[in-house]
């Protein structure tokens, strides 16, 4: 599911993949469905392959977003992100993700992946382990 979700730098929000044009995605917006054009020069990511650093490994974002949604019983995360302090924030995702690397993981990051967390709940968008029972059937 995460595949087809992307961050586009400069927008804001998170889209979903439509289709594919010439030289440009067509791309909905999960906040108000808008569709509109994504273009090659504009720097697109699918959040299927974000990861978040840790002091091991790197965490997939799949994995991050479904401890924030166990943690929060499939609720939105109720945190104002304007009023928050890093402290508030760090240790948000410290009971998330207890090893999380405190220096390479930005206070920016932690801001972000919670608004993404709520504007993929608040589009119905909650089954994030999706592509790990579709890649085990596959094989």
């Amino acid at each position: 599911m995460l595949k087809t979700i992307l961050s586009i730098s400069g927008k804001p929000g998170l889209y979903k993949l439509i289709s594919q044009g010439r030289n440009m995605l067509i791309v909905e917006s999960l906040i108000d469905k808008k569709r509109v054009p994504a273009y090659g020069n504009e720097k697109i990511i699918s959040l299927g392959d974000i990861a978040m650093y840790t002091d091991t490994d790197d965490v997939p974002l799949k994995d991050v977003l479904q401890a924030i949604k166990e943690k929060e019983g499939g609720n939105a995360i109720s945190m104002e992100l304007k009023k928050a302090t890093p402290d508030d924030l760090r240790d948000y995702l410290a009971e998330v993700l207890p090893t999380f690397d405190r220096e390479r993981v930005y206070v920016s990051d932690i801001k972000k992946l919670i608004s993404w967390y709520n504007i993929l709940i608040a589009a119905g968008l909650t089954d994030f382990e999706t592509e790990q029972a579709e890649s085990s059937t596959a094989e």
